[in-house]
């Protein structure tokens, strides 16, 4: 039986190991400061700390916006292993749907027709409203924040750090070439070794110099291209920025909502509590007579865009949409949370926090 033996390319691979050891005796010597290297101009290496501080921050926030979906820390490393090996997660309860389902079953217990177990089932029913708002919110925020993020982390910044780490390799060849250049010059006119004189010696190592530096330069563009598409990158990091924070908005209306129906229902079955609706009292947005503004003057508004859209609460509001520009101005009384808005014919509350000024604001008006 014949064995065919693997096809070695010998002098490929002495080559390839001449390369490695010219490389760590170059950064040997540099790090012993008896060896120069060729430094990157400043442009470079302002992109390439820009680059170094968007990754960390990058991961840094991926990481805690993931730990605040999901609390547990073993239920995040399962759902990666998971997402790894390209399976579907495991559908698990969270602790407010264990709380709602030993509501309900307690109140069941206990009785429909006793007024605490009738309550254990409607806070038991609205906890799992609650929970099923808290499942769409971590998916939503998944599909339009972490995973745009992580996506950038493993395709953009892993191949900028891979780009970057040959141009580093460039870097060591052209700077040993630099070296074997300014040796051989030093030989000049002394005996020859190795049958080989002095003067052919510089030739080949300005040979292998051109070709050096043409590779790093190479390298150079290619890095710094991929550098500066960064700036892209952060533009569309904060897009999806703006659609997290929409999402949250959205969650936390949701779960208003939720509790202020079932405050309703609590009252409807009777107490020794009194609720008031979460969106009413001294703590809450101006009451509607505030902001109906009648005396209003057109002048003093002003135009304002808006970050992203916004859907209104209630029929005090307004719902924006991202970019539209719609005009605003002060509540009488001026409220820090909301100012007074007009769209069209319609008019209402809109949130400071989603309103960019375009006009500066006249003292004298």
């Amino acid at each position: 039986m014949n064995m065919k033996m693997p096809d070695f390319n010998m002098k490929k691979l002495v080559k390839e190991a001449g390369s490695t050891l010219s490389r760590v005796v170059q950064l040997t010597e540099e790090k012993l400061g008896t060896s120069e290297r060729t430094e990157l101009d400043s442009d470079f290496e302002n992109l390439a700390e820009r680059a170094e501080c968007t990754k960390n921050w990058t991961e840094k926030i991926v990481r805690d916006t993931e730990s605040v979906l999901i609390p547990n820390p073993g239920n995040r490393v399962e759902d990666y292993i998971f997402e790894k090996i390209e399976k579907k997660k495991p559908s698990r309860l969270s602790n407010l749907e264990y709380l709602a389902l030993d509501m309900i079953e307690a109140g069941g217990d206990f009785g429909q027709d006793s007024p605490y177990g009738m309550a254990l089932i409607k806070v038991g029913q609205a906890e799992q409203k609650l929970g099923n708002c808290e499942r769409d919110f971590i998916a939503s925020t998944g599909i339009c924040f972490t995973q745009p993020l992580r996506k950038f982390l493993d395709g953009e910044m892993k191949t900028i750090t891979k780009e970057k780490g040959i141009l580093e390799t460039k870097r060591l060849d052209l700077d040993a070439c630099k070296n074997r250049v300014r040796k051989a010059r030093s030989m000049l006119g002394q005996q020859t070794k190795d049958g080989i004189s002095p003067e052919a010696a510089l030739e080949q190592a300005e040979r292998d110099l051109r070709v050096a530096q043409a590779e790093f330069d190479r390298q150079a563009e290619i890095t710094k291209l991929l550098l500066e598409g960064i700036s892209t990158s952060q533009a569309s990091h904060l897009r999806h920025l703006h659609s997290f924070v929409e999402t949250q908005v959205r969650y936390y209306s949701q779960c208003v909502q939720v509790m202020n129906d079932l405050q309703n229902d609590l009252a409807s079955l009777g107490g020794p509590t009194r609720y008031v609706p979460i969106n009413s009292g001294n703590n809450s947005k101006a009451n509607e007579e505030n902001n109906r503004n009648p005396d209003m003057n057109p002048d003093q508004m002003k135009r304002a865009r808006v970050l992203c859209s916004y859907d209104a609460n209630d029929h005090t509001e307004l719902s924006l949409t991202a970019n539209e520009v719609i005009f605003v101005t002060e509540c009488s009384p001026q409220h820090s949370e909301y100012m007074y808005g007009k769209q069209g014919l319609m008019k209402g509350l809109v949130p400071r926090a989603f309103l960019e000024m375009l006009d500066d604001v006249n003292e004298n008006e």
